[in-house]
């Protein structure tokens, strides 16, 4: 345990130092993603304004509830192209 908190803490540090090292994690839209930083684990994601925040609870079940819109929503327009295409 006390081996994990100091890697932790050197890892912190590194960020404070050199800055955080984000990759997207999750693409919820095409506007909206879920960041997480490679050393510190830290998690960001984009907010209304289209600016980077802290991933908490709250955006988390935000961005799922996007998700699943967003997914119906394509899938709908998917289906009516066919449709349309067919006729």
């Amino acid at each position: 345990m006390e081996t994990t908190t100091k890697s932790n803490s050197i890892l912190k540090m590194y960020c404070n130092v050199f800055g955080h090292q984000y990759e997207v994690s999750k693409k919820v839209t095409s506007h909206v993603k879920e960041y997480t930083c490679k050393c510190c684990k830290k998690e960001l994601t984009t907010n209304s304004n289209g600016y980077l925040t802290e991933l908490t609870p709250k955006f988390k079940e935000i961005n799922s509830i996007l998700e699943r819109i967003h997914t119906s929503r394509m899938m709908r327009s998917k289906q009516k192209t066919l449709t349309s295409s067919i006729y």
